[in-house]
């Protein structure tokens, strides 16, 4: 695959490596055991997901690399959500230990599923994971700040559903695709292929 100048230096891409950036900066944070701004930081990230996406689209600049950063964005910003909820609130995580266990499943099964089959992240971006991921976000603040449980334990069951379609996609398409938003979509990619 060739890539260009211009699939490589654009607006959409830097601010995906902006968020690949906040990643370790949030970690720092939750080393640091500031929570506030770390919740701050989140929502900066989630900021900086949307605005990629919409940059790409308005400005025409939908690649490869692109849908590929976002991913890698999205696996180092979710991972690193896992690492500091602990290190900032473990009694929470161990109250909602099987909830955090089916998130943190949801999120990576498909991801390593992905890898095995295509040896590298797959970048599908379903609009199942898009919900979940909001959710998730959302119930994450509710949850750590000590508002309501309720909705995380509602979006574990949201991001399982996402990680299954995901999972029946990888397994179901041949050669890898990027921007799969939906199991239909994937059956479509297997019909032509036969």
């Amino acid at each position: 695959m060739k890539i260009n100048n211009q699939e490589i230096y654009n607006w959409p891409n830097f601010v995906s490596l902006v968020r690949i950036l906040l990643a370790p900066f949030m970690l720092f944070l939750a080393i640091q055991q500031e929570p506030a701004w770390f919740i701050v930081v989140l929502l900066l990230s989630e900021f900086t997901d949307v605005l990629d996406g919409f940059l790409a689209r308005y400005l025409n600049q939908i690649t490869d690399l692109g849908s590929h950063l976002d991913s890698w964005g999205d696996f180092c910003v979710y991972s690193v959500l896992a690492v500091s909820a602990w290190l900032l609130w473990p009694e929470i995580v161990i109250q909602e230990i099987v909830y955090v266990a089916v998130i943190i499943i949801s999120f990576t099964l498909p991801v390593l599923i992905g890898f095995i089959k295509f040896r590298t992240i797959t970048s599908y971006h379903t609009w199942s994971v898009k919900i979940a991921v909001a959710v998730t976000v959302i119930s994450y603040i509710l949850l750590f700040l000590d508002i309501s449980p309720w909705p995380f334990r509602l979006a574990s069951l949201v991001c399982a559903y996402a990680a299954l379609e995901e999972i029946a996609i990888t397994l179901m398409i041949e050669h890898l695709h990027v921007d799969v938003r939906s199991l239909r979509q994937a059956l479509n990619y297997r019909k032509h292929n036969s």
